[in-house]
């Protein structure tokens, strides 16, 4: 092994995955030590206030993962350290976020400087996760689409100080194919339109702004106009959100997957369209919609749905259930109402249970 040189060591090491294993061979001697943290490419901060002194062993990382108490002084100091960051994951879990609020640790929360930063300074961005990060707002965002023009994923859900200004800004993006808005409560109906007619229309094709509920039919239905969207997900987005837009979407043939869970004025005249033009629809969420047997038997003869929520629908009767899973042949995976559980005798249900998995709700 003393005759491996710094070349052939790093190949060697590029191929060990484990963790531990790594360790292991860090630990042989100073320049396995040396030669395993250039060949790192994956790096998860579990102690942030040790970062300064363990972060320059790495400076070849490609993926990037911090959660609770990294601050923008530390992702000033990665951007500094890790040019060739791609992959950047600074999501924060829900249970992590209610103990910092708890604790008062939110001051602490990296914000606009910390983002414009690495933005700057790491052009090679891919993807970027920032789920609950309280501190990031339109600045930060805004400098992101103007540095990273390889950008393919960025994750806003829960950044509750995005605005429709940030929405323009993304919208002039040439390479965005994932985004996801979920609970960025400040977007208006302004900044989806400023979506639908942009350079991110042509390259979107997930597309997420569940409990978005500022957003109307007008600014909805202008998302038919993206060409490549296979994943759109409109659930709760309150009272505004109607068959108007349900019909238009309804005009995207690429989608595969679509959740319109708890929009209560959607109902079987999104669903009929829906049926009808959207043939290569995998998944479809109506869980508390206000649809009937009409709308579901629709699907009766399907070729590509597999997935179907109506968990809450209380229009949707036993016969209604019973011939959508007949005829729709495709289908493996059925949420249904509990309620409906002690209407459906047990013979129907071992037998649709034979054809696709039910799952009560």
């Amino acid at each position: 092994m003393e005759k491996l040189g710094r070349d052939e060591l790093g190949l060697v090491l590029k191929n060990v995955s484990s963790e531990q294993d790594r360790k292991s061979c860090s630990q042989v001697c100073k320049n396995w030590l040396r030669i395993e943290g250039l060949s790192r490419s994956s790096l998860r901060v579990l102690e942030p206030e040790s970062l300064r002194n363990f972060l320059p062993r790495f400076p070849n990382l490609v993926t990037f993962h911090a959660g609770r108490g990294i601050t923008d002084a530390d992702l000033d100091f990665v951007a500094k350290t890790c040019h060739n960051i791609k992959v950047l994951n600074l999501s924060v879990k829900q249970a992590e976020r209610v103990m910092d609020e708890f604790e008062g640790l939110g001051s602490d929360d990296i914000g606009d400087d910390g983002l414009c930063a690495v933005a700057m300074k790491c052009p090679n961005l891919t993807s970027v996760a920032l789920r609950r990060r309280k501190g990031i707002g339109d600045i930060g965002v805004i400098a992101l689409i103007k540095f990273s023009q390889n950008l393919t994923i960025m994750d806003l859900s829960w950044c509750d100080r995005i605005t429709d200004q940030a929405l323009e800004a993304i919208a002039a993006a040439n390479s965005l194919q994932a985004l996801n808005l979920h609970g960025c409560y400040l977007v208006t109906t302004r900044g989806l339109i400023s979506l639908a007619i942009g350079s991110s229309s042509r390259t979107l094709k997930v597309l997420d702004v569940s409990e978005c509920d500022q957003i109307t039919d007008s600014g909805v239905s202008l998302l038919q106009h993206m060409s490549c969207i296979e994943e759109l997900n409109l659930a709760e987005c309150g009272p505004k959100v109607t068959d108007i837009c349900g019909v238009a979407i309804a005009s995207i043939r690429c989608l595969r997957r679509l959740n319109l869970s708890w929009l209560f004025n959607i109902s079987d005249v999104t669903l009929l369209a829906i049926a009808q033009n959207c043939k290569k629809l995998v998944s479809l969420d109506v869980t508390g919609c206000d649809i009937t047997g009409t709308g579901i038997r629709s699907f009766a003869n399907h070729d590509s749905l597999e997935v179907l929520k109506l968990a809450s629908c209380y229009s949707v009767s036993c016969g209604d259930i019973e011939q959508t899973i007949l005829e729709c042949r495709n289908l493996k995976h059925v949420r249904l109402d509990g309620g409906l559980r002690g209407w459906m005798p047990i013979s129907v249900q071992q037998r649709l249970s034979r054809l696709c998995r039910i799952e009560w709700r």
